[in-house]
């Protein structure tokens, strides 16, 4: 079977080769979107292994700064990588060029690295930095969801097991397009899932890249909001669910109706995630969208994270959109 797999991959590679995404050099049949040299050296954080680290205490700086006499639990963070040199292509890849599957795979391993940490292991919530209507129909994703989701369900399947009937219904989903990452922890019973639908972008604002820190925290001020339900979509499939767990008489009703207001206050530790933290403006704006409506510790996850406090630097990442 092994052999046979190989087989396909290299006539896959031969019709369509893939490339390195850090040097561009034509990858082997094992290697995934990184050759073995750029995936030697990738510039990993470590942030996952302390609980306080140069990007949690810049994210709690600026808490710190607004929350006035409100006592908060301290904000755990970690990003994969850090964004500099070559390496930059990775998040670029997925934020601007569309590789969903890049974004998957670092996604998950994120979500592993999490894992194994400590003070990550109550995680029960994951939302992602959502999109403005607009440009998630212009850019067809968001890639905070792809990474959110990715990391969700490896949080979830690490060192947990689905009943039988439960993992039966999983793949059914999957193979009709019902059931992915956001719904898996409803499924699987107790884990981490994400939830699209508790957080949403009020108004489109400017594109991050070349604003200052102030000029940052400014245009994201206010941009989002805990709506009062679920979408339309949202509930639609989760009702399809529901109809499929009753249909194999599983035990445990995998679907609520409950408003993202209730779902928010039910949580214990949520982590909201996006591509890349530069000034941490974009999710502080959402950290303080849901903080009225959760006693729940909040804590962010990236896929890259820049170095120091950059202020308004060429060729910088944009944060949010």
């Amino acid at each position: 079977m092994e052999r046979l797999q190989d087989y396909f991959r290299a006539l896959a590679d031969l019709l369509f080769p893939r490339a390195c995404l850090v040097c561009g050099s034509r990858l082997g049949i094992h290697e995934r979107h990184l050759c073995l040299s750029c995936a030697a050296d990738v510039p990993y954080t470590h942030f996952w292994r302390q609980s306080h680290n140069p990007m949690a205490d810049r994210f709690n700086a600026v808490l710190e700064r607004h929350r006035g006499t409100e006592r908060m639990a301290y904000a755990y963070a970690a990003a994969l990588m850090y964004y500099k040199g070559p390496y930059r292509s990775i998040p670029r890849a997925l934020k601007y060029h569309g590789d969903l599957s890049a974004g998957q795979f670092y996604g998950a391993l994120l979500g592993r690295r999490l894992a194994s940490a400590p003070h990550f292991a109550d995680v029960d919530l994951v939302i992602p930095v959502p999109l403005h209507w607009s440009r998630r129909w212009s850019r067809g994703y968001n890639q905070a969801e792809v990474l959110a989701r990715a990391l969700a369900e490896a949080l979830s399947s690490t060192g947990r097991s689905s009943p039988p009937s439960v993992g039966g219904l999983v793949a059914a989903g999957r193979a009709a397009g019902l059931v992915s990452a956001h719904d898996t922890g409803l499924l699987s019973g107790p884990g981490t899932v994400c939830r699209t639908d508790l957080l949403v972008r009020a108004r489109r604002t400017r594109t991050q890249t070349r604003l200052s820190v102030e000029e940052k925290a400014r245009n994201v001020a206010s941009a989002f909001r805990v709506p009062e339900r679920s979408g339309t979509m949202d509930r639609l499939r989760r009702w399809a669910i529901r109809v499929i767990g009753n249909m194999l008489h599983i035990p445990r009703d995998p679907f609520d109706w409950e408003s993202p207001c209730t779902v928010l206050s039910s949580a214990r530790h949520i982590v909201l995630v996006d591509d890349t933290f530069t000034t941490g403006a974009t999710l502080y704006a959402c950290y303080a969208a849901l903080r009225p409506y959760t006693s729940a510790r909040i804590s962010i996850a990236t896929l890259a994270v820049v170095e120091g406090t950059p202020s308004g630097i060429e060729g910088s990442p944009s944060t949010g959109p």
